[in-house]
């Protein structure tokens, strides 16, 4: 009787270690998972990325660029996916979500081919700009501003991308993205020191 007491506590006992051992390696696991994604939030494709939405000063915008960025910080706080911003179609999706955001904040883009307010590729949309005159290759002293449409050749870190001007000061800029990562993404870095990109689509 009493050595069966005693197995029966032995046995409780194992099982209040392994309940233990278990318990820890759960929040472990937890922490380390949440560890892991903010890291990745912080991961840069050029120079450092912005876990967080920048304070703007909006006093300084024009309505529309207000707009802008108003569209970008509610899409940076609840991101949708690609074919969110691409009407349902997946695909490659900087370029949906420039003309997303573009659409959303009451400026929609007009695709030079077929005149939808979307435009999917680099390229169409680095056309569309220079159509409408609002295009500005790097290089010519022009300063960007909040709003403007950053556009990147494909030997940049980016690959052939673009995304959107969140701040820009002394050649720093901070832009906001889709399809960086595969999300959507904030970066700040040094324009001369990143390579290949073709210039700016003026807001």
């Amino acid at each position: 009787m009493a050595e069966q007491r005693t197995a029966r506590r032995r046995l409780r006992y194992r099982w209040l270690v392994l309940g233990l051992v278990v318990s820890v390696l759960v929040a472990g696991g937890v922490v380390g998972v949440r560890l892991w994604l903010e890291h990745g939030k912080g991961e840069a494709i050029a120079g450092v990325g912005v876990r967080t939405f920048p304070a703007i000063d909006k006093s300084t915008l024009d309505p529309t660029q207000s707009k802008v960025v108003a569209v970008l910080e509610r899409e940076f706080g609840a991101p949708g996916d690609g074919p969110k911003y691409a009407e349902g179609n997946n695909e490659p999706w900087c370029a949906d979500f420039v003309s997303w955001v573009m659409r959303e904040s009451g400026v929609p883009l007009a695709n030079p081919n077929s005149g939808s307010w979307r435009i999917p590729g680099v390229y169409t949309l680095q056309e569309y700009y220079q159509s409408t005159g609002r295009f500005t290759p790097i290089g010519a002293g022009y300063q960007p501003l909040t709003g403007d449409v950053l556009l990147y050749g494909p030997a940049s870190p980016f690959s052939q991308h673009t995304n959107i001007v969140l701040t820009a000061s002394d050649g720093v800029v901070t832009t906001m993205g889709g399809n960086e990562f595969g999300n959507i993404r904030i970066h700040r870095f040094d324009l001369a020191e990143v390579p290949d990109i073709v210039g700016f689509g003026m807001l």
